[in-house]
């Protein structure tokens, strides 16, 4: 392999960028776009969950109770309704996920020291926001009728008895528990392996349907120096997206970042080269443009986002897709990310991931450049 004509191919490249400055705007503004349009629009947090009140008791126990919903965060009180029909018909318009019903024996059943269940009435269309607001409910109603128990225990002993056993949560890493802080991370994975996969899938795609690759191929330029070539001005590109991306994570998001920068990039720089390499293949696979440029969207965004541990928890996947996610870097990227950003850990605990990315860009490289052996031959 030959620096001279893997330097002629990478300078060919990078005139063919600059020779098209909407793509390359567009290839540099596509990370800040995406940041901010998955950072907003994406969030895990569950708060101000929309609840109406029913309170059939009318009683100072009942309004006792119903203020406790309107003295936390997580619920946003729309107001009281007389009736099941109001709950349902804000329930079915979804501008209601919430709804608390008081039933007319609470006061009593609760002043006879005799169980008093309250009712709740949730929307359960979206399981996922029905269980995380139930949970809320279960907490407020648990720590309420604690504090009755206790209430009641003086009245009748007057002696305060301490629970036998208190726990005391210490929240590590993510102490506001943001899901902005551990979406951001996996979102730069996200974007650096849509975007890298793109850029390259045209390349060589695009050499076959202009007619210059049997120019390319009378020319005694190897395969690796071609590959190598192609990737070297897209790999420049790369780390401009990288560096947008982590401004972005970093200063509009807010996203720590605890860990050590260095091994950032080089972690950054492994997955970009093997995610280039991916390109490059589809590309010489495909030779055209519009396939190519498929493959590389279904191949990049699609498992990078659901099979990576990005949103959905691999540990929640079937046996057989935890097994399948192992073929995809973006795994172990976000796992690197992940403990870099929050817990600001590096190579003494993640080796194993760096293993396995580099592992993977190797193996890309070697399966591209024999690809375009291929064509060669």
């Amino acid at each position: 392999m030959t620096l001279r004509r893997t330097k002629a191919v990478a300078r060919k490249e990078f005139l063919h960028i600059l020779r098209d400055p909407r793509s390359l705007i567009m290839a540099l503004a596509m990370p800040f776009l995406l940041l901010l349009l998955f950072g907003y629009a994406l969030t895990l947090d569950v708060d101000r969950i929309p609840t109406v009140l029913f309170d059939r008791d009318q009683s100072p126990q009942s309004r006792e109770l119903l203020a406790q919903f309107q003295g936390s965060r997580f619920f946003e009180i729309l107001g009281y309704v007389r009736d099941y029909a109001s709950i349902e018909k804000g329930i079915d318009r979804n501008t209601v996920l919430l709804g608390i019903v008081v039933p007319p024996d609470y006061s009593r059943n609760l002043n006879a020291d005799h169980e008093a269940p309250v009712q709740v009435l949730i929307d359960g269309s979206d399981s996922n926001t029905a269980s995380i607001a139930l949970g809320y409910v279960q907490a407020v109603v648990q720590s309420y009728g604690s504090r009755l128990q206790v209430d009641a225990q003086i009245r009748k002993t007057g002696v305060s008895l301490k629970p036998a056993l208190e726990p005391r949560v210490r929240v590590l890493y993510n102490t506001d528990l943001k899901s902005k802080n551990y979406i951001v991370p996996g979102l730069i994975a996200v974007v650096l392996m849509i975007i890298s996969a793109l850029l390259t899938s045209l390349t060589i795609a695009r050499e076959w349907e202009t007619g210059t690759m049997e120019q390319l191929l009378s020319t005694p330029i190897r395969p690796a120096e071609l590959v190598l070539g192609k990737l070297s001005a897209y790999f420049v590109l790369g780390l401009s997206d990288l560096l947008i991306a982590l401004g972005v994570g970093v200063m509009i998001f807010g996203v720590p970042l605890r860990g050590n920068g260095l091994f950032l990039f080089l972690t950054s720089c492994i997955f970009l080269f093997g995610s280039l390499c991916w390109g490059i293949f589809l590309s010489a696979a495909a030779r055209s443009q519009l396939l190519a440029y498929q493959l590389g969207a279904i191949t990049s965004f699609l498992p990078a986002f659901l099979l990576s541990g990005f949103v959905y928890a691999i540990e929640n996947m079937p046996p057989l897709i935890q097994v399948v996610t192992y073929i995809f870097p973006a795994r172990y990227f976000i796992t690197i990310l992940k403990g870099i950003f929050l817990k600001g850990i590096a190579l003494r605990v993640l080796w194993i991931e760096v293993v396995f990315l580099s592992l993977y860009s190797a193996v890309v490289f070697i399966i591209a450049t024999r690809k375009l052996r291929q064509k060669v031959a």
